[in-house]
């Protein structure tokens, strides 16, 4: 079932066409990521979803709702949104922020202590947001978007400039709401972590999607039929995987300088630049 369904979405801001005819579906439970470069669509895409831009035409249904419908409380209150707009207060302590909102949402007592623990955050509760890191700010408003549970969740660039170790945080806290059912559409620059969290991706490059599936399938569909082998002097060589080169590839699984052997299996970001060619940044 179709949680997210968007048809032929187009926006214009003055003469600049920003969505030019823009079409997928999201299911229940999935992770979606919307891929692509400053600039693509990405953020337009998010804030038409969630009723902060109109559309200029097209389909879009979120959770039953059309986009006419989205200023609804019922609506938004289903929702959970991380956007480069969401803020803090930053005078005010963890908990006092958070517990703003779970009574805003209508959350459980206890959601607060449960959240924080989820990010690794919940011996800050009682510190005040100003004297908090970049990382952990991140964390606190992840936080502040999932304590109520929402049926859907809405990010943009969710772990963009954050180190390792709170990037991996936030992934295995979205794996688990996906496993509880929260539907997720993400915008990301980082292919490593699409392909790892995402269900589907979508390739959206100057307003167009220009390709789309399960990432490992995309991965296959342009890989290229090459072994690529790599020499203990630094050498590097490919050589085509064909049945003329059967007696040639055993060869090289034997050769004692061989250091590394692979087949071609590009990452995300190769198919991205093969599909576009652009650089995914």
């Amino acid at each position: 079932m179709s949680v997210i369904k968007v048809k032929e979405l187009t926006k214009t801001f003055g003469n600049e066409r920003a969505l030019k005819g823009v079409s997928f579906e999201v299911g229940k439970g999935q992770i979606f990521g919307l891929l692509g470069p400053s600039g693509s669509g990405k953020t337009t895409t998010i804030k038409i979803l969630t009723g902060e831009f109109e559309p200029n035409s097209g389909t879009v249904i979120v959770n039953g709702y059309n986009h006419e419908q989205f200023d609804k409380n019922d609506y938004v209150s289903k929702l959970g949104i991380l956007s480069d707009k969401s803020s803090l207060y930053e005078r005010l302590t963890v908990k006092d922020n958070l517990e703003l909102f779970r009574k805003l949402y209508g959350a459980p007592k206890g959601s607060v202590e449960r959240v924080l623990e989820d990010v690794g955050l919940l011996e800050e509760i009682n510190k005040t947001v100003s004297k908090l890191s970049k990382g952990m700010k991140q964390r606190i408003l992840l936080c502040k978007a999932v304590i109520h549970k929402p049926d859907i969740l809405f990010l943009d660039e969710p772990t963009s400039a954050l180190d390792p170790t709170t990037a991996e945080k936030i992934h295995e806290m979205l794996e688990v709401l996906r496993d509880e059912g929260t539907t997720t559409l993400l915008t990301t620059h980082n292919m490593e972590e699409a392909t790892r969290l995402c269900d589907q991706v979508a390739f959206l490059y100057q307003g167009i999607i220009q390709d789309h599936g399960a990432p490992n399938e995309l991965r296959h569909k342009y890989k290229r039929n090459l072994v690529h082998v790599t020499y203990a002097d630094g050498r590097n060589k490919s050589f085509e995987k064909t049945s003329e080169n059967d007696n040639l590839l055993k060869t090289v699984l034997l050769d004692e300088q061989a250091i590394d052997v692979r087949t071609d299996f590009p990452t995300l970001g190769e198919v991205f630049k093969k599909v576009t060619g652009k650089e995914l940044y």
